[in-house]
């Protein structure tokens, strides 16, 4: 077959332009019903034997058709004895219809006339070759654009409902293209790292087309890169026996070649096959930050270090560790050497600020999340654990020559799960420490700069007209900095500045300084000398700018929240910090956006406490920053959940919030603002400070179950509990343990949440403090549905919403009257439990809650499913997915995959089960690893159904690994599962 050209349709002859042209305004389509268009007018085609002729006719490209052959294309052995008047009569309808032009009568016979890209079919075999040019051509990811392209152009069955013997061979034909076409676009997924999204959709073809075995190869290789061998092995041992069974053979030798190489855990399925190791990677990564224009001197370390990551072409990976003091310009030597190397790592250069310095270094599984994503790899792919990570990036990075440079390290112990470790990559690391413990590595101590080097950095930044003419002068500048390249540059950026001052000037200014610099010591009290510097030449409303905004523990900081701190208004405030970027003491890390290098955001606490006047200001500007945050984030949660009386119940706050316009706009701030956000909350456990931090994370509930940033919530929670029973304080610490109630039924540990949940009913009675009395005995009622206890469940929600009601809270009584549907679900009481979800459901309509409604719908869906009124299940669990999808909640939209999967089941559709069993494992859910093994519970059902039970008991036997690591009594259900292969 012509994979160029598609089924048994030759590329047509040329013709005069005329011709090609005649009936240029019309367009066809035959792979789906076929159909006429003129425009955007949809023609009528008559009946489905008039459609059959027209059919033939399209797929004739242009060549004459006929009587005969038309004849036979419609009735073949048995043609009517009017055929060939009813032959006459469609074509004379048809003509009408297209137009004379297009429908021509000719040689006894006739033929269509039109464009070709008039013709959808025509339109998919110029797309394939396109994708198979760009694919020989090694642009995988173009190859595969375009197959998805052409796969869209497919409207269901290929010339759907038409009758006659032609059209059926051309049908047959089209699928097995399609399906060709469709193994080709799977086969670009798996080169290109979506492996775990194409499991879903090959589960589901291996279904529908068993006896296929490309496709069950493909599905192997999927599972296999998405670490699960035991199922992929599973898939040939079903393979095997299906073939065995329904046509007497073995499978053929490639299959049982990939199944010896996934026993043998054969590395090289980590990349493409057919591949060379060193093929370049269809994402590169360019990540390095701008080398600064007016790198001066350091010429002996440029040499050395640039001939030693040059070493990593053709051999092991080599690491290169730069170590010195704050301020001597370890990341500007790093970076410009990055550059000037850039040509022996054609795949791309990594980077990360690993923000060693600070008290919050970065997570390594949180870089090693980045720098997957960055080499291509999808979301849904990246593991959880550090240690999947790092073996996931070490097989992205192996056959690829990539640099990576990892800046401001903690120690050795952070970097060493970030190292390529593969022959042809190298890295460089900078850190303030010597990394004597890293094995391997080519160590750099970087000591300041000589005072030729010195005196030529700053002639390179003040200009060599004003140096020249005062050289001791300039000279004694630089030996006040002591020759740190930091200090040099701020000192060199005020003087450039200001063009009355002299070099004199400045010598004079810094004399002070330089004297005090000669009784440090060496080390870090050396930097903090150098900063004085810069901060002494500081207006008055500068530097305390400067000082305050040090506070902080975030990340960074945007102009909003630095306006709160430092109680200006917005436009004042950026003059301020612009100023502070012209001096090099502030970096602008993006449009709107501040932050401070490690070392100088310690030196402006500093400063803060030792010149911040009166010294209750430093607690007053957290305080405004702190009201800052959560006047937004309960805005974000008002505009979330309207008439939700969580907001009435916050901490009230001083200092006025944002506002936005829509939901998706204040969705969009809380997210790119959660770092933040979370390091406030965590750094305002002070007394005056600690019943707002953890209102703040009531009020940011939203990011502990999205997933993206539940750890940092986690620890921000458990700080804000711990701080809150130091001090006694039972209205903060009620709060805070039903934040952590929640975050940890997201994770699935059910035992934590119900003791946390206990206590907080406790301190609530004591606090009366309606927030945990309501959500408390809430939660606990939904850990009471995981576990099993339905009766004392049911007690519980019936408590909560008897608190929900007193308290007007009605967002929250349908919450709970949704969990308590389930509770009837489980009990057996179907027709309440649909009553109840309804119920909840009526409220979140009248509140018009977006969100909310997703959970209602999605508690009914579940009611409807065990009612067995299955349709309008699936209707209310695929509309709880979509506004899951709209708010941002992957998690939930994995619970949802997961009911979807269980309602398909219940509907006899094993199939579309399965590919949503699929999609739930790859997006997880609420309910950690408790949750994968109920989807493997349900995904195994699924296949055991479409005849693939290896894979299925595969799926049991993980799941009831999962339940017996954990006591969960659903292992019960899992053994009885694998029952017959024991009996067996």
């Amino acid at each position: 077959m012509n994979r160029d050209n598609g089924p048994g349709v030759r590329v047509p002859e040329q013709r005069a332009p005329q011709e090609r042209t005649a009936g240029a305004s019309l367009r066809f389509t035959v792979l789906g019903p076929v159909r006429a268009w003129r425009g955007s007018v949809l023609l009528p085609s008559g009946s489905p034997q008039q459609r059959a002729l027209l059919a033939a006719l399209l797929l004739r490209d242009g060549r004459t058709a006929t009587a005969g052959e038309l004849i036979d294309a419609l009735w073949g052995d048995d043609p009517p004895s009017q055929a060939l008047a009813t032959v006459r009569t469609y074509a004379s309808r048809l003509r009408k219809i297209l137009g004379q032009d297009t429908l021509v009568s000719e040689s006894g016979g006739y033929a269509v006339r039109i464009a070709r890209e008039a013709l959808d079919l025509t339109a998919a075999q110029d797309l394939a070759a396109q994708a198979e040019k760009a694919r020989g051509g090694g642009d995988r990811c173009r190859a595969r654009t375009l197959l998805n392209e052409l796969l869209g152009l497919w409207d269901g069955e290929a010339l759907a409902s038409l009758p006659g013997p032609y059209a059926e061979n051309q049908r047959t034909s089209l699928e097995e293209w399609h399906l060709q076409l469709v193994e080709t676009r799977l086969d670009l997924d798996l080169e290109v790292g979506c492996h775990a999204e194409a499991v879903s959709e090959l589960t589901a073809l291996t279904a529908s087309h068993p006896l296929r075995e490309r496709l069950r190869e493909l599905l192997m290789v999927a599972l296999y890169r998405s670490g699960r061998q035991a199922e992929a092995l599973a898939v040939y041992a079903d393979t095997r026996r299906l073939l065995a069974e329904e046509l007497g053979v073995d499978p053929r030798p490639e299959l049982a070649q990939l199944q010896q190489r996934i026993l043998r855990a054969d590395e090289e399925l980590a990349r493409p096959a057919d591949e060379p190791a060193a093929a370049p990677a269809p994402v590169r990564p360019a990540q390095l930050p701008a080398t600064v224009p007016d790198f001066t001197g350091r010429d002996a370390f440029v040499r050395e270090l640039g001939a030693r990551i040059a070493t990593a072409e053709g051999s092991v990976m080599a690491v290169s560790a730069l170590a010195g003091i704050g301020g001597v310009g370890k990341t500007t030597l790093a970076v410009h050497v990055a550059h000037q190397a850039r040509r022996h790592f054609p795949d791309g250069q990594l980077y990360v600020d690993l923000q060693g310095a600070g008290n919050r270094a970065a997570e390594p599984e949180t870089v090693l999340g980045a720098f997957l994503r960055a080499l291509g790899t999808a979301d849904s792919a990246i593991p959880d654990s550090l240690d999947e990570r790092a073996a996931l990036y070490r097989s992205a990075l192996d056959g690829r020559r990539i640099l990576v440079l990892l800046d401001n390290a903690h120690d050795a112990a952070q970097i060493r799960p970030l190292l390529p470790g593969t022959e042809g990559c190298a890295a460089l690391v900078t850190s303030r420490v010597r990394m004597v413990d890293l094995a391997g590595a080519h160590l750099v101590d970087l000591d300041v700069m000589s005072p030729e080097e010195a005196l030529r950095l700053f002639t390179r930044i003040v200009g060599d007209e004003r140096v020249r003419s005062e050289r001791e002068a300039a000279l004694d500048v630089v030996a006040a900095c002591g020759f740190l390249p930091l200090a040099i540059r701020i000192a060199a950026s005020r003087l450039a500045a200001r063009r009355t001052w002299t070099v004199s000037v400045l010598a004079a200014k810094l004399a002070d300084e330089r004297r005090r610099l000669d009784e440090l010591q060496a080390g870090d009290l050396a930097v903090k000398a150098t900063f004085e510097l810069g901060y002494g030449q500081l207006e008055p409303a500068q530097a305390r700018a400067f000082r305050l905004l040090g506070l902080a523990d975030g990340p960074d900081i945007s102009l909003a929240a630095a306006a709160a701190l430092l109680n200006l208004d917005p436009h004042t405030t950026e003059d301020l910090l612009e100023t502070l970027v012209d001096t090099s003491l502030l970096e602008s890390a993006a449009p709107g956006r501040y932050r401070y290098h490690d070392l100088v955001r310690l030196y402006a606490r500093a400063c803060a406490e030792r010149d911040e006047q009166p010294p209750v200001e430093k607690d007053l500007a957290l305080s405004r920053l702190l009201d800052f945050y959560l006047a937004t984030a309960a805005g974000v949660y008002a505009l979330e959940r309207p008439g939700d009386r969580l907001v009435t119940h916050l901490e009230p706050t001083q200092y006025p919030g944002l506002t936005f316009e829509n939901r998706h706009s204040a969705l969009d701030w809380l997210y790119s603002e959660a770092n933040c956000l979370l390091a406030c909350a965590q750094q305002s456990t002070g007394t005056s400070t600690l019943r707002r931090a953890v209102d703040l994370l009531w009020a940011a509930k939203d990011l502990a179950e999205s997933g993206a940033n539940s750890k940092q919530y986690e620890s921000a929670a458990l700080k804000t509990r711990d701080a809150a029973q130091t001090c006694g304080d039972a209205h903060a610490e009620g709060r805070a343990r039903t934040t952590i109630t929640n975050v940890h039924i997201v994770a699935g540990r059910f035992d934590e949440a119900d003791a946390e949940a206990q206590l907080a009913m406790q301190l609530a009675r004591s606090a009366d403090d309606p927030v945990p009395n309501c959500w408390a005995p809430n939660d606990r009622g939904v850990v009471a549905i995981y576990q099993g206890r339905h009766e004392e469940g049911e007690r519980y929600l019936l408590q909560a919403i008897d608190n929900f009601r007193a308290d007007g809270n009605y967002v929250g009584q349908a919450s709970a009257l949704c969990n308590l549907s389930r509770i009837h679900v489980s009990l057996g009481r179907i027709s309440s439990a649909i009553e109840l979800a309804q119920q909840g459901i009526d409220i979140y309509d009248r509140m018009g809650l977006s969100l909310r409604l997703a959970n209602g719908r999605y508690a009914l869906g579940i009611a409807l499913t065990r009612a067995g009124r299955l349709s309008e299940a699936l209707n209310q669990l695929t509309e709880a997915l979509a506004l899951f999808h709209d708010n941002r909640q992957p998690l939930w939209e994995g619970v949802t995959h997961f009911r979807l999967a269980e309602a398909h089941l219940a509907a006899h559709r094993p199939t579309l089960a399965a590919a949503h069993a699929e999609q739930a494992i790859a997006l997880r859910g609420i309910g950690g690893e408790w949750r994968r093994g109920t989807v493997l519970t349900v995904l195994g059902k699924a296949l055991d159904t479409i005849g693939q039970p290896d894979r299925a008991r595969a799926c049991w036997r993980e799941a009831l690994a999962i339940y017996e690591q954990l006591g969960a009594p659903e292992a019960e259900e899992a053994r009885l599962l694998l029952t017959p292969v024991a009996a067996a």
